[in-house]
């Protein structure tokens, strides 16, 4: 089965220029670059609400959140609790039931297997954007997902009360989290990284919003962590907006301007 890309014109556009100047672009792709916040659109904006994947926390988000509210949009960053699908997505769910308005919401990794079954709860949630993440269909499992295409991932295993948590060994979270950060940022992010349950990767989704919500998703090109080719395919199927960037797992970190601007395209075609 042939699946399409929808690509928005003005990307589409960009993607031609692209190709004029000799930059290798995948067919139907967009080749995203680091550029500056959009213009602020006078009629109200909805909420932006970032969520997380397993190895970070909501600080992960702060050059995007700074982007996003100086361009007038309202933004919240959960604390993700990584404790396994079901229950992640019951607390996202009664956090955004929260929140008055039209909602933006965002996954990165992980968080994207996470906003695919919350939105399906709440019919205020108007675009979903996955930034390097997860887009899981019923009855798959992150766990599975990621066996299919993406490498190998050392971690580190240690027994809690409700069940077993992982976390990236520190000495090879550079290379598989964040290859695109300097040394000195990785290594504070990896003796900082939220260890993970199991039960995250083991957890069957459900949901598919992606159905009935427009989604966005940005494509991490040099990522180690989840491989380019599963986020390809996982877009695709979703039938999402797609475009795609130079860039390791870490991408909010290290392109934050590239992942407000796919926010704000979303944020737009809500308005």
């Amino acid at each position: 089965m042939r699946f399409r890309v929808r690509v928005p014109r003005r990307v589409a556009l960009a993607a031609g220029a692209l190709t004029l100047l000799g930059a290798a672009t995948a067919p139907g792709v967009a080749m995203a670059t680091d550029r500056g916040p959009s213009e602020v659109s006078a009629s109200v904006k909805p909420t932006v609400v970032l969520v997380h994947g397993a190895w970070a926390d909501s600080s992960s988000w702060s050059q995007v959140l700074e982007r996003l509210r100086k361009d007038g949009y309202p933004v919240r960053a959960i604390a993700n609790p990584l404790r396994g699908l079901t229950s992640d997505t019951a607390y996202v769910s009664g956090y955004l039931s929260t929140i008055k308005g039209p909602v933006v919401l965002v996954g990165h990794s992980y968080g994207g297997a996470v906003i695919t079954n919350s939105a399906a709860s709440d019919p205020d949630v108007k675009a979903l954007v996955y930034i390097a993440g997860f887009i899981p269909v019923k009855g798959e499992t992150v766990g599975g997902l990621a066996t299919q295409s993406s490498p190998s991932i050392p971690l580190v295993s240690t027994v809690v009360p409700d069940g077993t948590d992982v976390s990236i060994d520190p000495d090879h979270f550079r290379e598989v989290f964040a290859g695109d950060l300097d040394k000195n940022t990785a290594a504070g992010l990896a003796v900082t990284q939220r260890p993970a349950n199991t039960r995250a990767v083991t957890d069957a989704s459900v949901e598919e919003a992606f159905r009935t919500v427009p989604s966005w998703s940005l494509i991490t090109r040099q990522d180690h962590a989840i491989a380019p080719a599963l986020q390809r395919s996982m877009s695709q199927r979703a039938g999402a907006h797609t475009e795609e960037v130079n860039a390791s797992h870490a991408v909010m970190i290290s392109h934050p301007a590239t992942v407000t601007h796919i926010i704000e395209d979303a944020a737009r075609d809500t308005q």
